[in-house]
C-alpha cells in the first residue's frame, strides 16, 4: 500500500486530506511540524509527502524540502507543497526566485480531485 505523509499544523486540514486519500486506498501518516516529519521520514520513508509551507515558521515547509533533498535516503520521495501563501500576507516572504526542491504545488483550499490526481501522477 502506498504511504502518504501529510505534514500540516492544522488538524482539520490533515483530517480532510486523510479522508480523501484513504478513500482512494492510500495509507496515511501525519506530522504537525517539519521536525516531526523529518523524524518520521528517517524512521520509515513514505512514498510521497504532502507538505504545508507555513507551520512553526513561515518557511518551515521550504526548509524541510531542502533537508529532504540533501538526505540520500529521502531525496527521491516526491514532495507536494501545499499552501495558501499566494493569498496570504506572507506571500512576499516566499522565495519565488529560488529553486525549491518539490515535485508539485497545490494551493489551499485543496480541491479533492486535484489532490488525488496529483498524488496518482507522482506515485500511482
Amino acid at each position: 500500500m502506498t504511504k502518504v505523509l501529510v505534514v500540516d499544523d492544522d488538524p482539520d486540514f490533515v483530517e480532510i486530506v486523510s479522508m480523501v486519500l484513504r478513500k482512494e486506498g492510500y495509507e496515511i501518516e501525519s506530522a504537525a511540524s517539519g521536525d516531526e516529519a523529518l523524524k518520521k521520514m528517517r524512521a520509515s520513508p513514505p512514498d510521497i509527502l504532502l507538505l504545508d509551507v507555513m507551520m512553526s515558521t513561515v518557511l518551515d515547509g521550504v526548509n524541510v524540502s531542502f533537508a529532504i533533498a540533501e538526505d540520500p535516503q529521502l531525496k527521491n520521495v516526491p514532495i507536494v507543497m501545499i499552501s495558501s501563501i499566494p493569498d496570504s500576507a506572507h506571500a512576499e516572504e516566499f522565495p519565488t526566485d529560488e529553486y525549491v526542491p518539490i515535485s508539485a504545488w497545490i494551493t489551499k483550499p485543496v480541491q479533492p480531485q486535484e489532490l488525488v490526481k496529483t498524488v496518482k501522477r507522482l506515485v500511482g
